[in-house]
């Protein structure tokens, strides 16, 4: 009875062993990966790539895109997609930076950036899910509303930022490293608490796993999904304040081909297209890997085509490495997931394999 009693505690931990595993190696890949490419910087600018000033340029062109790839790391992992998150940010950068939004100071600026974010991001939650619209075509109307909607406001003209303070303080250091990256860091931080340590974590891994077997369990999957997408458009409205206080301006030009730049970051980190599975930390490895090649290709003149290809290149790499991943680890095939996928969230936040 002893033996038997003293099993299962046992057996839990041997196969949550084995599940880390591939999280690990994966997460070591990746960072090898960035390594590989510092070197590479260093060797053909070895004098400028690595200096205070070169990695100063690079985490604060990453915070924006950065910010705004949490909230897509949440909507993906939920099983959704979206694609207005750049519209979104240009739409939230045009209004704060509005003569009358100005009027006001920085902080109504700041709060008017959140709750267009959060407003846009909510439309497209509560329309996907109780007007079931599919997740891509109400994005992409969303992407084209919101980008009309900021050329309309700002006569598509660029509207310059007169608030001395604003820009005064996103733009600053503190304790040597710029805000803006201690913002980038305190999205990240927060978002990876929420993923991994709450119910709404657990519930998002859920759903994208099997929606069905979420909402069998009680979970209310549609008002949950809305609240994914007002998270994405909450970080666009961050995603704003950090261009429009970097550029000094805003624009409906904003955010253009972020959607792409963030889902590609987050698939690069691991997450799954289809949900259920996903990692914060490799979406913000992945992120990093993308503004250290662009400033590769910047520093040594290259073309801005030969940059987009080796991007390309890069995203399909790495769909291929998850799929032949899953393959030699015996993963059963996609019909048979979401019954597994439904009670690992619970077990596995990190959205390690099932």
């Amino acid at each position: 009875m002893t033996e038997t009693l003293d099993r299962p505690p046992v057996e839990p931990q041997s196969a949550g062993t084995r599940r880390k595993k591939p999280v690990d190696v994966r997460l070591l890949g990746l960072a090898g990966v960035l390594v590989l490419l510092l070197a590479i910087g260093f060797a053909t600018n070895p004098d400028t790539f690595l200096s205070q000033d070169n990695i100063s340029i690079m985490l604060r062109l990453s915070a924006a895109i950065g910010v705004v790839s949490v909230g897509m790391t949440f909507v993906i992992i939920a099983g959704g997609i979206d694609l207005s998150v750049g519209s979104i940010a240009a739409l939230a950068s045009v209004w704060m930076t509005t003569v009358a939004t100005q009027s006001f100071g920085p902080v109504v600026m700041v709060l008017c950036a959140l709750a267009v974010g959060l407003g846009a991001g909510m439309v497209n939650g509560l329309l996907i899910s109780y007007g079931k619209v599919v997740p891509f075509i109400m994005t992409l109307a969303m992407m084209v509303t919101a980008r009309g909607l900021a050329e309309r406001i700002s006569g598509r003209q660029t509207q310059v930022v007169t608030e001395p303070g604003f820009a005064e303080f996103f733009n600053s250091d503190l304790l040597g490293i710029p805000v803006q990256v201690w913002i980038l860091a305190l999205v990240f931080a927060a978002g990876w608490v929420v993923l991994n340590r709450t119910t709404f974590g657990r519930r998002t891994y859920a759903i994208g796993g099997n929606a069905e077997a979420a909402r069998l369990s009680g979970i209310n999957v549609k008002w949950h999904t809305a609240l994914v997408y007002g998270i994405s458009g909450l970080t666009c409205g961050i995603g704003a304040i950090l261009v429009a206080s970097r550029t000094n301006s805003g624009a409906s030009t904003n955010g253009m081909l972020w959607e792409l730049e963030a889902i590609a970051a987050v698939v690069i980190g691991g997450t799954l297209l289809s949900g259920g599975r996903g990692s914060l930390i490799g979406t913000l490895i992945g992120v990093l890997i993308f503004t250290v090649l662009n400033s590769i290709f910047t520093q040594n003149n290259l073309d801005t085509d030969i940059q987009n290809i080796a991007k390309g290149v890069i995203i399909v790499l790495a769909v291929l490495l998850q799929h032949t991943a899953r393959t030699r680890k015996g993963k059963s095939p996609p019909s048979a997931d979401p019954k597994k996928l439904s009670p690992d969230p619970a077990t596995e936040p990190t959205g390690s394999k099932p």
